[in-house]
């Protein structure tokens, strides 16, 4: 089965071509088969879900009355939030959970086993670092961590306490992106030289209010800050908007992109930083609180190898850059995946549970889908207490996040420069993206001449530092507020 070779040299259509013929086999939306749970005779694991806003609904579903599992505790730091987590353990259950706002108490109960965490990213690394030293294993929301010495830390406590702790990137754990992954490594598609990840995600607005707005009355706002400055809320929603802040968000590298960053390096069989990174980008299409960049291109080279990661945060008409095409069945502006370049073919895999592997002349090779279930990975794990069970572990969240981080320090540390102006980067494929991301801005009626974007910083790294940069190695953390310090291993 061939497709039209122009569409097979150009990523983008290549993963919606992929995606068209994965939806048209079925096979997109493959149905999880969670695993089996440990036993009856087992004793109940005991978990409490913090965060429930929005990801921890997922979480609640993961663990309630699953795997021998029980959700017993309920932490968040606004109240107002809590009745759908609370109705839905008791439906699950039979019982309501006990509901703990501050989670300083939560972790010194004893009778709690797991931590499972979903909160805005500033809070990941010290509840996760706290439950660890209080005797409890974690679950952790991706990206693990809001700053690279966070997740190094992670590891390390982790390693010390001899805790589990899982990331939650699922697609680690799905049957279809596992038999994929292992097809790539197998070498049948020859040496990869190339990961590109694609995260075209639409991100409207979130408006510009015109002085400090007043919090929920139900959230206890010191404590939602933590760790993060407790300055004035400057933006009209206090959830989810939280993204788009540096003081406690990723942008949409850290938030969608992470696990499209994630694969890209489990193909590339990367266990450390780059040699170097570069990023470009910027806030584009209107004026709001928002700080992160809605779009941007990332390049990490790796020596052999290189990772070229694109986000997109404005509207598309389809999947092909610059281009009219007709739809294929998706949300051209919700489309994500990634593509790997071998000598001898190429992999696709344009949704978390699998792709099509393609020769060089655009041939399929071979499918791959199913599902999986990441929390009954990780309870397995709990229970041998053996962290090399887990299809994610910390380190693996620690190394995918910190791409992501690094991406952003060398874009915030970068100078403003026209649209318009030559190509940036020193790689031929990473001036592709960014010439397919300048005809897509000037799509969205960008005036290229009299727009500036951030031309990124180049960082060259030796382990987990910055050569030669006192101010890129300072955005390797933050200053934390008092009483919520980053603890030492």
């Amino acid at each position: 089965m061939k497709i039209d070779r122009r569409l097979f040299l150009d990523h983008a259509a290549l993963l919606g071509v992929t995606a068209s013929l994965l939806a048209r086999s079925g096979h997109t939306r493959a149905a999880e088969k969670p695993l089996k749970a440990d036993g009856t005779k087992a004793d109940k694991l005991r978990v409490a879900v913090v965060g429930v806003k929005g990801r921890g609904m997922d979480h609640i579903s993961g663990f309630a009355a699953r795997h021998n599992c029980e959700v017993t505790h309920i932490c968040d730091a606004d109240s107002g939030v809590i009745a759908n987590a609370m109705s839905t353990v008791k439906q699950r259950q039979g019982r309501e959970p006990i509901f703990v706002q501050d989670i300083r108490k939560l972790i010194e109960i004893k009778d709690i086993d797991i931590l499972s965490i979903a909160t805005p990213n500033h809070w990941h690394a010290l509840m996760a670092i706290w439950a660890m030293q209080n005797g409890k294993h974690v679950y952790v929301e991706k990206p693990v961590s809001h700053n690279v010495l966070e997740g190094r830390r992670m590891v390390e406590v982790a390693r010390k306490t001899g805790k589990i702790c899982q990331t939650g990137t699922q697609s680690r754990s799905s049957k279809g992106m596992r038999e994929a992954m292992a097809f790539l490594h197998s070498g049948k598609l020859g040496t990869i030289s190339l990961a590109r990840g694609l995260c075209y995600k639409l991100r409207p607005s979130i408006g510009k209010v015109s002085g400090p707005q007043n919090p929920p009355k139900t959230c206890d706002y010191d404590l939602w800050c933590g760790p993060a400055p407790k300055a004035p809320l400057m933006r009209a929603r206090l959830h989810y908007d939280w993204h788009w802040v540096w003081d406690t968000g990723n942008g949409d590298l850290g938030n969608q992109g992470i696990h499209e960053m994630d694969k890209a390096r489990w193909g590339l069989q990367k266990n450390s930083l780059p040699h170097s990174v570069v990023a470009v980008g910027g806030r584009f299409g209107y004026v709001d609180d928002g700080q992160t960049a809605n779009s941007q291109v990332i390049h990490f080279d790796y020596g052999d190898c290189e990772l070229v990661f694109e986000v997109r945060g404005l509207p598309s008409d389809s999947p092909y850059p610059g281009k009219k095409s007709p739809k294929r069945g998706l949300k051209p502006s919700n489309f994500v995946g990634n593509v790997w370049y071998g000598t001898e073919g190429l992999l696709v895999c344009p949704s978390y549970t699998g792709g099509i592997a393609y020769s060089k002349d655009g041939e399929i090779i071979k499918e791959f889908s199913g599902g999986g279930d990441h929390y009954g990975n990780f309870v397995a794990a709990v229970r041998a207490n053996d962290a090399k069970l887990l299809n994610a572990d910390i380190e693996e969240g620690h190394l995918s996040s910190a791409l992501c981080h690094l991406g952003n320090i060398s874009y915030r540390l970068g100078d403003p420069v026209a649209l318009d102006s030559k190509p940036p980067f020193a790689s031929p494929k990473a001036n592709e993206a960014f010439e397919s991301l300048v005809r897509h801005l000037k799509e969205n009626k960008i005036e290229l001449a009299t727009t500036k974007y951030s031309n990124g910083k180049v960082l060259k790294l030796q382990g987990e530092q910055f050569v030669g940069d006192a101010k890129a190695n300072q955005m390797l953390t933050r200053e934390y507020r008092k009483g919520f310090e980053l603890p030492k291993a």
